[in-house]
């Protein structure tokens, strides 16, 4: 394998960089940055740089966080398609994002990209790529989701016009609550265990979907976050992130692979709104903006 990790930790710890920049430039909520390493004698060793903000007039919470570990063994959730790499040590890299808007007309976003290089013993080391970026709204603009899906198409087509169909179908079946029969949001792209275009332009493909992050949620963002709302929205909000904090805790894989590795629990949980609430049995008003984001939204269609 020729691509070093150190040119993969620069990339991800410059792009943490341009996007709390970004963050910053729309809400003066002071970043939290904290440093934190694992020491020798843990299940996992290395470091990270979790960043946030808690309580601002744009975000409720938004947390950006780096992390570079290595391990003695891959965990089940990491072999979940390279069953013969369980319990390989291994080095993990990664930046992962979740933005909690206080605004219900905004959306929630999700964006990952990583890298995992298994080293077997005796032979060859493994390497593949994973991560993508998932729109999550609690009122539905469709001209917003097809925006987000463009650029998340445009990030993917110098590679191959085959990888956004084949990713955003990966996206509509991954963040899925099965226990719900609903889709999370309304997708966007994602992959995993990904090494077929070989190491380097991988790693390219990877580097294009983070760079391409900011011109993905930002306009969003900024055309959505004057909106006039009231307790009722705010209601509806906190009831459908409790279908995010659901998933996040019962199906996602990064979770379940940060928690059963050893991780940092504190960072792993960032993903977490700081406010959300469940109702036994909600059902929307037929035909009320709130209804339609359950038949018009959160169902997987070509948006583009």
């Amino acid at each position: 394998m020729s691509l070093s990790s150190a040119s993969v930790v620069d990339y991800l710890s410059t792009l943490q960089k341009n996007i709390m920049g970004e963050l910053s430039s729309r809400d003066p909520t002071p970043i939290t940055r904290d440093e934190w390493t694992k020491e020798p004698g843990e299940m996992l060793q290395g470091r990270g740089i979790t960043q946030i903000i808690e309580g601002g007039p744009v975000f409720e919470r938004a947390g950006c966080g780096f992390s570079h570990v290595t391990g003695e063994s891959l965990p089940p959730s990491a072999t979940h398609h390279r069953f013969g790499l369980k319990g390989a040590p291994f080095e993990a890299m990664g930046l992962s994002l979740v933005f909690h808007p206080l605004n219900p007309y905004v959306p929630t976003v999700h964006m990952n990209v990583r890298m995992l290089i298994a080293k077997p013993r005796g032979l060859e080391p493994v390497a593949w790529f994973g991560g993508g970026m998932d729109l999550t709204p609690y009122y539905g603009f469709q001209e917003d989701v097809i925006h987000f899906h463009q650029t998340c198409k445009n990030a993917l087509s110098p590679f191959s016009d085959s990888l956004y169909p084949k990713f955003k179908k990966w996206c509509d079946e991954y963040f899925f609550l099965k226990h719900r029969n609903e889709p999370r949001g309304v997708g966007g792209i994602f992959f995993d265990d990904f090494d077929e275009l070989g190491a380097q332009a991988s790693f390219e493909m990877m580097q294009s979907v983070g760079n391409h992050f900011s011109q993905a949620y930002f306009p969003i963002l900024d055309k959505r976050k004057g909106t006039v709302y009231g307790e009722a929205e705010r209601a509806f909000q906190l009831y459908r992130r409790g279908r995010y904090v659901e998933f996040n805790l019962v199906w996602d894989r990064g979770t379940h692979f940060g928690l059963q590795s050893g991780g940092r629990t504190e960072s792993i949980l960032l993903s977490m709104p700081p406010l959300a609430s469940w109702s036994y049995q909600l059902r929307p008003v037929k035909g009320s903006v709130e209804d339609r984001l359950c038949t018009d939204f959160l169902c997987a269609k070509d948006w583009i």
